[in-house]
């Protein structure tokens, strides 16, 4: 066995025995999917920072830096990183003092018990198929390591994810996180080391970087509608991410909640800076990359030794496996806390346990066949990340800090923002999201005046 595949192999048990460590401090729902509301901040703090940095934030982001500059248009990572800590600024505090398990249970105590499924099944779509292409990246990972088929290293990859998320839940998530986190930090340092050894040092590397590739001014770029639709949809769609709410709602308190967000939100913009870095050295050290998208793993294959390479595997396998197993806990919270749990309110505790453990089981076997279509997830993605988060950020906003609107005004808002973003991307509009938030809150304003106008 090479070592690379080795120290892959001892990293990935590594996780599974923490799932099965922390299993046993999982005792019911609560347990399982908001860790019993005990985290602090160093697992609340590497929880949402792992989770949103996934495979994405390290490759993309330098390929699109090193194949277009950095613009404004460039959002990977400072728009998540603006998402994150604004949502600790404003939504912390007001979620936790609520109790949520999901924002789904929101608008349930504010709208109708049908407005909650309604928003559950919304959002279910949008993680399973971005878990579906994360395992789909750590089959790539996999079979590049090891010589495997790629559809049997998917199947690893699935197993894996699957197995540690279904032992320990949101606790098993957080703590590997925590390991993941300080993994990916460690792997880009590594590549940041090398690149800048390779130009002679930081003075050279920074003069080595063409200022025509810096575009800050909308005009030279795109308008400001342009700009605008490119930040609204990452800050609004993490705003309202149950990823983002459950680990807050995972908190042991509102003050930990609202101070570890903030804190992720700025790790996250510092530590996603070193991607886009190495995107504007790259063109010094790699020109002319066919694929720029592959100037990391291209990087540490090429220039690294055996360690450091096997560091730079671990951190692309950690951001994928933070990512890919909170997105099945939420497709299995969802389900099985706000649509399976309600048509069932006499489940005991421990059946309420095997719910939603069967669910993440499922819902991970589902990612795994969605996976093994790249052409559908790949399409796919795009329009998922979109999907129904207009809709939902209209109600967080009205539900949670108004009692303007009611249950027809809600169900406006979540349909409407949903179709026109799917219209919008079928159509290839040119701002899809912004139109779907428009068309969101007026519906939710128009319906919710109506109602209120009507004679009691």
């Amino acid at each position: 066995m090479n070592p690379l595949l080795a120290g892959l192999f001892l990293y990935i048990a590594a996780q599974l025995a923490i799932g099965v460590i922390v299993s046993r401090r999982v005792r019911n729902e609560d347990d399982y999917l908001v860790a019993g509301r005990s985290m602090g901040y160093t697992l609340s703090v590497f929880s949402i920072f792992a989770t949103w940095f996934g495979a994405e934030a390290c490759s993309d982001a330098a390929g699109t830096v090193y194949s277009d500059g950095l613009s404004w248009t460039s959002t990977e990572p400072y728009a998540y990183g603006v998402a994150i800590a604004l949502a600790g600024v404003w939504l912390a505090l007001p979620l936790w003092s609520r109790k949520l398990t999901t924002i789904a249970d929101l608008f349930r105590e504010r709208f109708s018990p049908g407005v909650e499924r309604f928003a559950a099944l919304l959002l279910i779509p949008t993680s399973l198929f971005w878990a579906a292409a994360q395992v789909r990246v750590f089959g790539h990972v996999i079979a590049g390591a090891s010589g495997f088929d790629h559809g049997a290293a998917m199947v690893i990859a699935a197993g894996v994810v699957i197995a540690y998320t279904t032992f320990g839940g949101m606790l098993a998530d957080a703590v590997t996180d925590v390991v993941q986190g300080a993994a990916l930090v460690i792997g880009l340092v590594v590549i940041l080391v090398g690149m800048l050894g390779e130009l002679g040092g930081l003075e050279p590397a920074l003069a080595s970087i063409d200022s025509a590739r810096l575009h800050f001014a909308p005009e030279e770029n795109g308008s400001w509608l342009e700009i605008a639709e490119a930040w609204t949809l990452p800050i609004v769609g993490s705003l309202v991410a149950q990823e983002l709410i459950a680990r807050m709602c995972s908190a042991r308190s509102g003050t930990v909640a609202r101070r570890s967000a903030l804190a992720a939100g700025l790790l996250y913009a510092a530590v996603g800076s070193i991607p886009v870095l190495l995107g504007l050295l790259g063109p010094a050290v790699l020109p002319d990359l066919a694929q720029p998208d592959e100037l990391l793993p291209e990087f540490a294959r090429t220039r690294l030794s055996t360690l450091a390479y096997t560091l730079f595997a671990g951190a692309l396998v950690s951001a994928i496996l933070s990512t890919v197993d909170s997105a099945l806990l939420v497709s299995s919270s969802l389900f099985s806390h706000n649509i399976v749990g309600r048509a069932r309110p006499n489940l005991d505790e421990r059946s309420k346990l095997l719910v939603a453990r069967s669910c993440t089981v499922g819902f991970g076997l589902v990612a795994l066949a969605l996976a093994s279509t790249a052409t559908s997830v790949g399409d796919l993605m795009e329009l998922t990340n979109g999907f129904g988060s207009a809709g939902i950020f209209v109600l967080l906003v009205f539900g949670l800090f108004t009692r303007f609107g009611g249950t027809t005004a809600a169900f406006t808002a979540l349909a409407l923002g949903a179709a026109t973003f799917v219209v919008g991307y079928l159509g290839a509009w040119s701002f899809p999201y912004l139109a779907s938030l428009a068309a969101a809150f007026g519906g939710y304003m128009l319906v919710a005046r109506l109602s209120a106008a009507q004679p009691r």
